[in-house]
């Protein structure tokens, strides 16, 4: 009797066993892969001492100006912001007649992969763009990132402590980005932001009707962009649904693996933010209204140059515009480009910051949004130093979803910062010190601790010292 009972025990134990390994089984399912990065960042920030720095001009990129500031820097991140603070260990930097603000963020850099002057040279230099296809969205462009471009040396001692590297424009999806801290190493993951999440590059406009209508390859028109767009989401949503399908049990076998399709479903989930090369006011209402069809957000026009035409639109997308200063005259688009486009936009309620474009311009983002608020002065718009720091600190912060760790001066914060010679807005103002994560990753008084590479050297085009 007592050999039946354990013999009936184990059958119940083996099925339980069954139950439970089924179970796990089941809990077992991967969630879908859409935002999976095998590629983690492998960045480390160098040694750092806490740091005081007193008698300064604070731009706290939040809207608030401190006059004869201090600012303390402990274990990374800032640990106050005001006036009297206490000394403690720290080392005590002077800065009577100096201004400190947010490091600089640059949310849309080619740097890495469209290097000067090679490219101007030969393009087979430029890694920029794949242009196989009009959708490349499964191509991530920090695959083709090389940490020895020059550009990214010369943006720190400009005053640069984040980079948002995307793809080029010509196809319509064009790839996924990389947020990048411009410190020197070998290999891009030593670069990478930690946490950051990446983007998907799209454009709208001239570019992919002109690229592969001249291969007699569609798109050749602006309809026809439409249509492959929308074409290219409808997938996305029958891909997106099957893998919730498989995710919640309903099939044996997960779906086959489209790395295009990855990223359309993760934007269309919201994981991954879109950026979109687009200028006309008309290509920007299109695009927002297939985003609207779709059910995703447009994160960002760049470039933008007739947003100022459409504000209304844009503030009710929730859609941010990073913009220059002022170019135009080089394409069709560029025709209706004003100077004051971003303030105007600004003062609509527009989400607005600068951008680059252009390892050249990336030196100078913060003249570029000088040059943006003295058109909007000159229009009228007030526009004080304070507001105008936020086009090239917390609002692209925010735009890379980080907006809870740089871009403003608080404590929490991570002790991302630039001490400036005078008025960052000043043409003839340099960075005197550079910081990244409390780590002085820059000093204008130490030229030998200056990142410098060999191919920049001689060279003041590329930033270079003669």
């Amino acid at each position: 009797m007592r050999t039946g009972w354990i013999r009936d025990c184990s059958r119940v134990g083996v099925a339980l066993i069954a139950v439970f390994a089924g179970a796990s089984i089941h809990a077992a399912k991967p969630s879908p892969p859409f935002i999976v990065d095998p590629y983690p960042s492998t960045y480390r920030s160098l040694p750092r001492t806490d740091t005081l720095i007193v008698d300064v001009t604070i731009l706290d990129g939040a809207g608030a100006r401190i006059d004869r500031g201090e600012i303390l820097l402990r274990d990374g991140r800032i640990a106050a912001v005001g006036r009297g603070l206490p000394r403690d260990n720290a080392t005590v930097v002077q800065g009577k007649g100096r201004w400190v603000t947010p490091g600089i963020i640059d949310v849309h850099s080619h740097n890495g992969t469209y290097v000067l002057p090679l490219t101007s040279m030969d393009r087979k230099a430029s890694d920029v763009s794949e242009t196989s296809d009009p959708n490349v969205a499964d191509t991530w462009i920090e695959h083709a990132v090389n940490p020895q471009d020059p550009a990214f040396a010369v943006a720190l001692r400009s005053g640069v402590t984040t980079l948002q590297i995307l793809p080029g424009s010509t196809p319509l999806f064009s790839g996924r980005s990389v947020v990048v801290k411009p410190v020197p190493a070998t290999n891009v993951r030593a670069m990478k932001f930690p946490g950051a999440v990446q983007g998907l590059k799209m454009s709208c406009g001239e570019n992919a009707k002109s690229y592969f209508g001249d291969k007699d390859q569609a798109p050749n028109s602006r309809q026809g962009e439409i249509a492959i767009v929308r074409e290219a989401f409808l997938r996305a949503q029958e891909y997106r649904d099957e893998w919730r399908a498989y995710s919640n049990g309903k099939g044996k076998q997960p779906p086959k693996r489209d790395l295009k399709l990855d990223t359309l479903a993760a934007v269309l989930d919201g994981d991954i933010p879109v950026h979109m090369h687009c200028y006309r006011a008309s290509d920007m209402t299109a695009m927002l209204g297939v985003a609207e069809e779709f059910g995703f957000k447009i994160a960002a026009f760049h470039h933008a140059t007739e947003a100022y035409k459409i504000p209304a639109q844009l503030k009710q997308a929730g859609t941010c515009i990073a913009v220059w200063s002022d170019w135009w005259g080089f394409k069709m688009e560029l025709l209706d480009a004003i100077r004051d486009n971003a303030a105007m936009a600004d003062a609509a309620g527009v989400c607005t910051m600068m951008h680059s474009d252009s390892p050249i311009v990336g030196q100078r983002l913060q003249i570029e949004a000088a040059k943006a608020a003295g058109a909007g002065r000159r229009a009228g718009l007030d526009l004080p130093p304070e507001h105008v720091i936020k086009w090239v600190t917390s609002t692209p912060a925010k735009l890379l979803r980080l907006g809870d760790r740089i871009g403003t001066l608080a404590p929490g914060f991570n002790a991302d910062l630039v001490l400036w010679s005078g008025d960052p807005f000043s043409i003839y103002t340099k960075p005197d010190r550079v910081f990244i994560d409390g780590a002085v990753v820059y000093d204008s008084a130490e030229p030998a601790r200056s990142p410098e590479s060999d191919f920049g050297l001689g060279r003041p085009e590329m930033g270079g010292r003669p």
